[in-house]
């Protein structure tokens, strides 16, 4: 019966967990409208106002597990975690607290699982090898899981930007400034690479100098196709050259190098099917042919 409990209690977080991340963005919309709201009024307090319970017991929850988890991990802090997300396009969904109390949960969880295994085997040794090790498999999968999601992303840039520069590169040479040719790139394309393209456009369009969100563009996305085109893009505007011609050239680069990409993985293909092959094919056609 114990044991049931502790697994009903883990399933209970668990859940509690998925739902926060994945009503994130809806409650923060609906805070937002409820801020835009109630701008300017003066609420006059008549009495004692309680406090929701999420801001009385969830919220500090959060940021203890928060602060035990940068503790596990002094290497890591709040700003690289932030890139991270951002990175994986995550930022929007989860933010850095949440994210590290979502780790320090998976983690407290897997201390539990280890136990419960431990315990259903009755050795109290066993318990106490797999408690360490699916607790540092809880701790460790998010980290695991963003950067697979992050390598999607950017791979997936890397696909889009060839296009996407062509795009750039017509609106130019047709009369568009820079800003209105990303402009138009959200307009007719979507994606990850269409989201930080608005996102650098939105930074130019709240003051900030062209260069530096150019480069915090690449900071974001790890690519060198998107590192080079920013590069390009930030000495044409020091130098005063012409962005046409510069986009033509940075867009028949990024296709040359994702030709060359696309051929390396079609090289590498047959010795990764290798292995498989040796050791699930081979057996069986030997079974199969020298068997009877």
């Amino acid at each position: 019966m114990l044991i049931l409990l502790i697994a009903i209690a883990c399933l209970g977080a668990a859940a509690f967990f998925v739902a926060e991340v994945v009503t994130f963005p809806a409650r923060q919309r609906e805070t937002s409208v409820r801020r835009a709201a109630t701008y300017g009024r003066v609420r006059v307090r008549t009495g004692p106002e309680r406090r929701p319970f999420r801001e009385r017991a969830l919220t500090p929850l959060k940021d203890n597990l928060a602060a035990w988890a940068l503790r596990l991990n002094p290497r890591s802090s709040r700003e690289a975690i932030a890139l991270k997300l951002l990175g994986a396009g995550l930022n929007r969904r989860l933010s850095p607290s949440g994210y590290l109390a979502l780790k320090a949960g998976f983690g407290i969880g897997g201390v539990l699982l280890g136990v419960l295994v431990g315990a259903s085997t009755g050795r109290a040794g066993l318990a106490l090898l797999l408690a360490p090790l699916f607790a540092f498999v809880g701790f460790r999968g998010p980290d695991y899981v963003v950067s697979m999601i992050a390598r999607r992303r950017r791979e997936a840039i890397r696909a889009e930007l060839p296009d996407a520069l062509d795009l750039l590169a017509v609106s130019v040479e047709a009369g568009l400034g820079f800003d209105a040719a990303i402009a138009k790139l959200n307009e007719h394309m979507d994606g990850p690479l269409s989201e930080e393209f608005g996102l650098t456009l939105n930074e130019m369009r709240i003051g900030e100098g062209r260069s530096d969100a150019l480069k915090r563009l690449s900071e974001r996305v790890d690519a060198p196709e998107l590192s080079s085109f920013t590069r390009a893009i930030v000495q044409a505007d020091q130098l005063g050259t012409s962005l046409g011609r510069i986009l033509r050239v940075q867009a028949a680069d990024t296709r040359l190098r994702r030709q060359a990409a696309a051929e390396e993985k079609a090289m590498k293909a047959p010795i990764k099917m290798l292995f498989p092959t040796v050791l699930f094919i081979f057996p069986a056609m030997f079974l199969v042919i020298l068997g009877p």
